[in-house]
């Protein structure tokens, strides 16, 4: 049995500093969840299917993370304003991968365009087909579920949009935004309905104190860009927390989605293959912008702030590091009665665990400890030889998200009404 001290605190355990480099890298790899998925649902289902899953999800998930980020950072409205703070701080718009520009003309009209969408430049490649899926079919339904959740009013409609033509059409796309209580809401949808009445959606998570320095909310004005080393850390830990909350939400929508279309045991196959290549991708980004060892002290730190196992306040899990590391996954808690990624890991599929490790070091894997109705356990070793990169993994890695590298683009400016 593995033994030692519970390595705790979580994203508390970091300094401020290390905070505000993790957050971004924490919506980045929300946003590469899709990246992770979509290859097995084009095969399981064709481009269509695939269409349809990510349309559910996003509408299933984002609404209700978007309403927590505004309550937990006090900027709650019902104006255009409030709709492009949300975007700032959610996975589907991860900053600079997805360069989402602002500007508002009143409280009820604005445009937002992107200077450089990421996953553009992933589907590209694939063709206008794919294309269109992307940014007609998927985003119509889907950023107006996101501004709905703001205001049931308002309406996102394009200016312009890929394909693009010329074929170096800048920006990628534009779009407006558009509240008008001559607008019919429309009617929720079952799938956004049902993942409201989850556990992640009524989670309470860290309060924000305003010990400290920094910013401990967004109630001021819109920032063309968040600099997340002016949040206060009570924040920072909010925000990561929240950000985290936001991958679950949007996997739960995932499986939602894939259950209609399949049986149940394809179903989780197809969202446990969709775990393992985010898992591997998200240590390997946390390790390195965190600049961790490849140790086990470095994968402990990596554990307790790996989405999978994070907030610790919905995943019940006790990681222990003294000569040896190790990991208890108890059944029980919010991701638990939920069904969520660590449901997905068992006796038999240690598979996203594996990739999880590898990501910090190839020579690093996991063996079963004990399964219990109670609790998983597995210990982590050190083998000799380096592990094959798993499938699942290298695929997620077709996306240029997987790659990509931040830029300290200086102070940001408040936008005004135009």
């Amino acid at each position: 049995m593995v033994t030692g001290v519970d390595t705790g605190g979580s994203f508390a355990a970091l300094s401020r500093t290390a905070l505000a480099v993790l957050v971004p890298e924490l919506l980045l790899c929300g946003q590469l969840i899709d990246r992770s998925g979509m290859a097995h649902l084009i095969s399981a289902f064709g481009r269509e299917g695939m269409a349809e899953v990510a349309i559910e999800e996003w509408q299933a998930s984002s609404p209700w993370y978007t309403r927590r980020m505004q309550r937990a950072l006090k900027f709650e409205g019902d104006d255009v304003v409030t709709i492009f703070k949300g975007m700032q701080l959610d996975i589907g718009a991860p900053p600079q991968f997805m360069d989402f520009r602002y500007r508002v003309h009143d409280r009820d009209h604005g445009e937002f365009w992107l200077d450089h969408c990421g996953a553009l430049m992933d589907v590209e490649p694939l063709g206008d087909a794919y294309v269109t899926a992307m940014c007609h079919d998927i985003e119509d339904p889907t950023f107006d579920a996101t501004a709905l959740a703001t205001n049931p009013h308002a309406r996102v409609r394009p200016i312009h949009r890929p394909p693009r033509a010329p074929a170096d059409r800048h920006p990628h796309c534009a779009w407006t935004v558009t509240i008008d209580s001559s607008y019919d809401p429309p009617a929720v949808e079952p799938h956004t309905e049902a993942l409201g009445r989850t556990a992640a959606v009524a989670l309470e998570l860290s309060p924000i104190d305003h010990d400290g320095e920094g910013r401990h909310d967004y109630s001021g004005p819109l920032l063309a860009d968040l600099r997340f080393d002016e949040f206060s850390k009570p924040a920072l830990v909010r925000i990561a927390e929240e950000v985290c909350l936001q991958h679950h939400l949007l996997a739960l929508g995932f499986l939602m989605s894939v259950r209609k279309r399949t049986d149940e045991q394809s179903a989780i196959e197809l969202t446990r293959k969709q775990l393992t290549g985010i898992a591997g991708i998200t240590s390997e980004r946390i390790r390195t912008a965190l600049g961790l060892p490849r140790s086990f002290a470095g994968l402990s730190v990596v554990l307790d702030v790996h989405p999978m196992l994070a907030p610790d306040r919905y995943v019940d899990r006790v990681i222990c590091f003294d000569d040896a590391l190790g990991l208890r996954i108890n059944r029980r808690g919010g991701a638990f009665d939920d069904g969520s990624w660590p449901t997905l890991i068992d006796a038999e599929h240690l598979g996203p665990l594996d990739a999880l490790v590898r990501g910090v070091d190839p020579h690093f894997t996991t063996r079963l400890v004990s399964a219990t109705d109670e609790a998983l356990v597995v210990e982590v070793f050190r083998a000799e030889s380096p592990a094959k990169e798993c499938d699942e993994v290298a695929i997620t890695r077709f996306s240029t998200g997987s790659s990509f590298v931040f830029e300290d683009r200086g102070i940001p400016l408040p936008l005004t009404v135009v």
